[in-house]
């Protein structure tokens, strides 16, 4: 942990003054961390590759996984839990509020793209199994926000996907799972340039 605070810390420095140019090509790299929309948590990476259409607008793909556990219980003999894990490939367009030579620059995109789901559900009552799954791929969006200091960035973004429906080994539906969440990240970035004076 130290080190990737000391890391996080150095690029700060590093980075300093630097963003965006017109005409530029970037690449971000995110990690962060999950809050579904029924409870749990979870872990999320994603890359991002963008052009710079104008000094304070650009285009991208986000490329994203997040893994997320929900409803956790152990209870003597009977455990439950749901886990979901996805990737994303979602074309995102981010607008930034940047005054001429500041290096902290706040920031609002949105996004629309394909999410690829895989949900599972375990119950083990009293050494009965049962698990019920569902493997799909739903088209969803996001919205986000944050800001950006040098090259360093943070911001949340919310991952709006339908639900998906869990099946048991058999085929048989077992209810309706929540797939959208929320995620906090921090990352950089680099290239790109400089913001336009």
């Amino acid at each position: 942990m130290k080190k990737l605070i000391f890391t996080a810390i150095a690029v700060f420095a590093l980075a300093n003054g630097y963003a965006q140019k017109e005409g530029g090509f970037r690449v971000g790299l995110d990690l962060g961390y999950t809050v579904p929309s029924n409870g749990g948590g979870g872990v999320l990476f994603s890359i991002e590759p963008k052009y710079n259409i104008k000094d304070n607008m650009n285009v991208g793909l986000r490329i994203g996984a997040a893994a997320m556990a929900r409803d956790i219980n152990t209870n003597n003999n009977n455990t439950t839990a749901k886990i979901s894990a996805n990737g994303s490939y979602v074309g995102t367009y981010d607008y930034y509020f940047n005054n001429s030579g500041s290096s902290f620059v706040p920031y609002v995109g949105g996004g629309a793209g394909y999410y690829s789901i895989a949900n599972l559900e375990f119950d083990d009552n009293n050494g009965s199994n049962t698990d019920n799954i569902d493997a799909t791929g739903k088209f969803g969006g996001l919205v986000r926000g944050g800001f950006e200091w040098g090259k360093f960035r943070m911001g949340l973004e919310y991952n709006l996907v339908p639900e998906s429906t869990l099946q048991d080994i058999n085929g048989n539906n077992k209810g309706k799972v929540a797939n959208s969440y929320l995620g906090i990240h921090l990352g950089f970035y680099v290239g790109g340039g400089k913001w336009g004076k």
